[in-house]
């Protein structure tokens, strides 16, 4: 009986080791991902005119969710401090906070924009009238591009 019992516990174990090593469930935001090949995030940042207006596939730990109505978030890139945002219409997906960490894969239409200096300083006194508070046009000193994917699908591993 004991010698059964071992056996048991040892067929028990193995399952449970195989199952470790099974594939992780993924929960599907938006619409299905539709390409194979991945492009590396750190590749868009360094040349992003050349990916401007296409389609791509990224991959990366998810570094950071809009925290007011989850219509963003951050993927980190392959290398250290490179990270590209997914951006989708607000209410279309909906991406909870607890997602933070996960890993995803994520298909989207890039978009590079550059805003001038002057753009930027509208754009902030704008922003400051409507919500009320404070804005020192002398905090922008140049302009930006910003580079980020119009989301349109993601899958997020929630184990």
């Amino acid at each position: 009986m004991k010698t059964i019992s071992i056996i048991l516990i040892a067929i028990a174990l193995t399952f449970n080791t195989v199952d470790a090593g099974a594939k992780k469930e993924k929960r599907k935001y938006g619409k299905a991902i539709t390409l194979k090949e991945k492009t590396k995030i750190s590749d868009i940042i360094a040349n992003p005119e050349k990916f401007n207006g296409k389609r791509l596939l990224v991959e990366g730990p998810i570094v950071d969710v809009c925290k007011e109505r989850g219509c963003w978030i951050k993927i980190g890139g392959d290398k250290e401090f490179e990270s590209l945002r997914f951006k989708v219409e607000d209410g279309v997906i909906v991406f909870p906070l607890e997602i933070k960490g996960k890993s995803t894969v994520a298909e989207g239409v890039l978009s590079v924009k550059t805003y001038s200096k002057e753009d930027l300083i509208k754009s902030g006194e704008e922003h400051a009238k409507k919500e009320g508070t404070e804005f020192d046009p002398s905090t922008i000193t140049e302009g930006k591009t910003v580079i980020q994917l119009k989301g349109e699908g993601a899958l997020v591993e929630i184990q």
